[in-house]
């Protein structure tokens, strides 16, 4: 499932984390332990740890007799995070437009090219990488860093699910467009556009995520 980086328990949680959250490992799949602890050389106490702390996160289930494995969700669990989300990047951006520095702006416009490398390239889990690099380049200048974890926390929910890979080419094309408008305003400083877009943009996701196959 993964390539072993180093042996450390903090090791092992960051790259079955990894894993999970680049969406090669769809949801419901199993983990077993025994065999994650020989891809890492290791025992299987630090694997199990690991699995706790993912267990926590909202990454990894457990049920007795059938073990670990990847989280699901129903699509009112799904349509609930992306509500999460929306009410927690608004309240960032309120913040953040007017706290970016020159830096933040140049950060933001190095995630919206990725982003649209990977469209040009039709690579579906690129896209959701790239996707999530702009949206945090975009809150993380309003320094709130709880909100941010919250904000991290619902996003990282949603991604073994990878949404938009069951969208065509077109929809991920109409939402694209919206991060352009999006980075404009959040340039420019134009709090009330950025704002708004945003919350046009919520409600496009909203009707894409209909389309995603219940996981449960």
């Amino acid at each position: 499932m993964c390539e072993p980086a180093a042996t450390s328990q903090a090791a092992i949680l960051a790259e079955l984390r990894r894993c999970l959250l680049d969406g090669g490992v769809p949801p419901g799949t199993p983990i077993p332990p025994d065999e994650v602890a020989a891809v890492f050389g290791v025992s299987r106490i630090p694997v199990r740890e690991a699995l706790k702390t993912l267990i926590g996160e909202g990454l990894v289930e457990h049920r007795p007799n059938a073990g670990y494995t990847v989280a699901t969700l129903t699509a009112a669990e799904l349509s609930e995070m992306y509500l999460v989300r929306e009410v927690l990047e608004t309240a960032a951006l309120k913040t953040a437009v007017g706290a970016a520095t020159p830096r933040d702006h140049a950060y933001a416009r190095d995630a919206h090219q990725a982003l649209e490398a990977a469209i040009a390239a039709a690579d579906t889990r690129g896209y959701h990488r790239e996707s999530r690099r702009f949206h945090f380049a975009l809150v993380r200048p309003c320094g709130m860093h709880r909100l941010l974890a919250m904000f991290e926390s619902a996003w990282n929910v949603t991604e073994p699910v990878q949404p938009m890979a069951h969208l065509p080419a077109a929809g991920r094309a109409t939402l694209h467009r919206d991060h352009g408008e999006m980075l404009t305003a959040f340039e420019t400083r134009d709090a009330a556009t950025l704002l708004r877009v945003a919350g046009e943009h919520h409600r496009r996701l909203e009707s894409a995520i209909a389309t995603v196959p219940d996981f449960r």
